[in-house]
């Protein structure tokens, strides 16, 4: 069979939290080419209405798209995903995967029945989280609880190293301190950014609990979707031998290019490092 050019995946979020998922699609997908846009001259997505943001990331895709057509789309912000998949899916013919809080995968995974979901205040407050829970968890007991600086506290801590493990359990301190919260044995990673902040958020847990990453079940969905025509690039290889290959390019809205380099290059760092592993609590 004739080899055919590796796939272009451009990998989109608000910010760097997506970087998350650039690295689970490299440990899956090493040879394809990646381009990861961050919208962060708009971050955080929370703060503008539907319309604004579905209508502001049509246009940024229809711009990217007259420099680089890529084979498929990773929407890796719950936020965006869960408010603009639809439009999105509408407007474009390539395929697009999108990113929402794994409240299936806790259903099935807590053996106390309860369970919680941390994210940004819009992706709790958005019915498309509550529509989840009701077809997937209505046996459980879910807390959703929004956690308003946890993005920026896991990118202050990927670029410059800072573990402001206080303000870290103050973001998820209503998870354990619940009236039942030492019930909850699950917790759902509802925003990309969060985790990039793993070895802090173990760090600062009173108790052994699962967190969940839906980052490697999009990965295994954007495999699917590839795999029928690019089954040579499924090989195994870690992002580091990526990175080695300069097939990554980064793109940012705000002018935040150089940073999203620096902070893959972090995570990449990070993930080299057997001290950074996870501890009990994962």
């Amino acid at each position: 069979m004739v080899r055919k050019k590796d796939p272009n995946i451009l990998v989109f979020d608000s910010g760097f939290g997506g970087l998350s998922v650039l690295s689970a699609l490299t440990a899956t997908l090493p040879f394809a080419n990646y381009m990861f846009l961050a919208d962060d001259a708009r971050f955080p997505y929370g703060d503008l209405s539907d319309e604004e943001l579905i209508e502001g990331l049509i246009a940024l895709i229809e711009n990217t798209c007259m420099d680089t057509m890529p084979d498929l789309l990773v929407i890796a912000c719950n936020t965006a995903s869960t408010v603009a998949l639809t439009a999105l899916r509408a407007r474009f013919f390539f395929p697009i995967v999108g990113i929402v809080p794994a409240i299936k995968p806790a259903a099935h995974a807590t053996r106390t029945g309860h369970f919680a979901v941390i994210a940004t205040p819009g992706t709790i407050r958005r019915s498309y989280t509550r529509d989840l829970i009701r077809d997937y968890a209505s046996g459980c007991v879910v807390d959703l609880v929004a956690c308003n600086q946890l993005a920026r506290l896991a990118e202050a801590y990927l670029l410059e190293g800072d573990r402001n493990e206080a303000a870290v359990y103050e973001e998820v301190r209503a998870v354990f301190e619940g009236e039942y919260g030492d019930d909850v044995d699950v917790i759902v990673l509802g925003c990309t950014h969060y985790p990039l902040l793993m070895p802090v958020l173990h760090a600062v847990a009173p108790r052994p609990v699962l967190w969940i990453d839906p980052a490697h079940a999009v990965a295994r969905r954007v495999m699917h979707l590839l795999e029928q025509e690019w089954q040579d690039c499924l090989a195994g290889a870690t992002p580091a031998q990526v990175e080695a290959r300069g097939r990554i390019r980064f793109m940012a809205t705000g002018g935040e290019a150089l940073r999203l380099s620096r902070a893959w290059q972090a995570l990449i760092e990070e993930k080299a490092d057997p001290a950074s592993s996870c501890g009990p609590n994962s």
